[in-house]
């Protein structure tokens, strides 16, 4: 089996994200025990990485997605709509008291050594139905089909999610694309139905079908039931016990050709030192270590997977790839909300070694 990415040059689609649109709100600074009022972001773990590379990127992008119509759908898809994403939509009819509902996130952005806290309303969630059968996969992709994206966010949300994910990362491989999943691995939600045990089962089964995967330690250890590595790491930023437990995701998933991860130490919630890492095709890369101020950190990882997918989808070379994914991902951190507020010339400036140097 070939082990390098074999990036289809041309596709209507660049990037097709198939996940959950949330809402999420942000009292800022404030806790949410003391809030008057809040911004609202519109989010997504797998649309984040779809909205970036269509506003910030330039690439044709699409989410195949659930829609409750009602006032916050209707919020929601014009957000979709602003950002350059082209939606399918499987859509549920709100019964105008209790559903079905599009999520709400709620979280605060911390301050110092007070940490942002995430919690959620997922009940009765329009996504977490969705099932395979839901989607024309052969007409989303009719067109041609660069790169397939999903996350553990989504797999976490029912039993039928993870189904419908396999479902159609084997109908993207079929028509070309080159599958990607972001582990995203989230205790909360897996613990209402199935805990750890659950999470390794499903994940397995998915990434079976995967060839570009991203997530850190937590994630390797909790979302695909790998054992920790054998070397401790000196620290937060140390490479080494990532790298080390690679041979295992391997061993286990011999079809993966990319693993990749941001490392972030946080030394308060405004000041982290970041990086990021991958292995591709049997080699290792590493992005530089730069110091973060952070306004909101919500997305950060989403915005490394998505300026990481930007650059082997341009046909960059890996490296180059790992180093824009790390410039994306930190310059979103410089900016309120989930998705990007940068211009593919800023990513690329600030990946060469740009400086915050005013520019006049």
């Amino acid at each position: 089996m070939s082990n390098e990415l074999n990036v289809r040059p041309t596709g209507a689609l660049d990037l097709v994200s198939l996940g959950a649109l949330v809402h999420r709100l942000d009292p800022g600074i404030i806790p949410f025990r003391k809030a008057m009022q809040c911004q609202i972001h519109v989010s997504g773990g797998e649309f984040n990485v779809a909205a970036n590379l269509a506003d910030c990127f330039r690439m044709n992008t699409a989410i195949a997605t659930a829609m409750a119509d009602y006032p916050i759908g209707e919020l929601i898809a014009e957000r979709v709509k602003a950002m350059g994403v082209k939606p399918f939509y499987k859509h549920f009819k709100h019964n105008g008291v209790n559903g079905p509902n599009m999520a709400t996130v709620y979280s605060d952005q911390g301050h110092g050594v007070r940490p942002p806290v995430v919690f959620y309303n997922r009940s009765n969630e329009a996504a977490a139905q969705l099932k395979p059968g839901d989607f024309d996969w052969d007409a989303i992709f009719a067109g041609g089909v660069r790169w397939f994206h999903s996350g553990g966010i989504f797999a976490s949300l029912s039993a039928t999610t993870g189904e419908l994910i396999i479902e159609g990362m084997k109908a993207a491989k079929k028509a070309g694309a080159i599958v990607s999943f972001d582990l995203n691995f989230r205790e909360k939600l897996w613990n209402i139905w199935g805990g750890s045990q659950k999470a390794a089962e499903v994940v397995g089964r998915i990434v079976d079908n995967v060839d570009v995967l991203v997530g850190n330690e937590e994630d390797l250890q909790k979302g695909l039931g790998i054992p920790g590595p054998e070397v401790a790491a000196t620290s937060a930023l140390d490479p080494h016990t990532f790298f080390g437990m690679i041979d295992k995701v391997v061993a286990k998933h011999p079809q993966v050709k990319a693993v990749a991860t941001t490392l972030r130490e946080v030394h308060s919630t405004n000041r982290h030192s970041w990086c990021a890492v991958a292995w591709i095709s049997g080699k290792t890369y590493i992005a530089p270590t730069c110091e973060l101020d952070v306004i909101d950190r919500v997305g950060g990882g989403d915005g490394f997977a998505s300026g990481f997918i930007y650059g082997l989808l341009a046909g960059e070379t890996p490296g180059e790839a790992v180093k824009l994914g790390w410039a994306h991902g930190a310059l979103l951190t410089t900016t309120p909300g989930d998705t990007t507020m940068v211009s593919v010339e800023q990513v690329r400036s600030f990946a060469k070694g740009g400086s915050a140097r005013i520019q006049r």
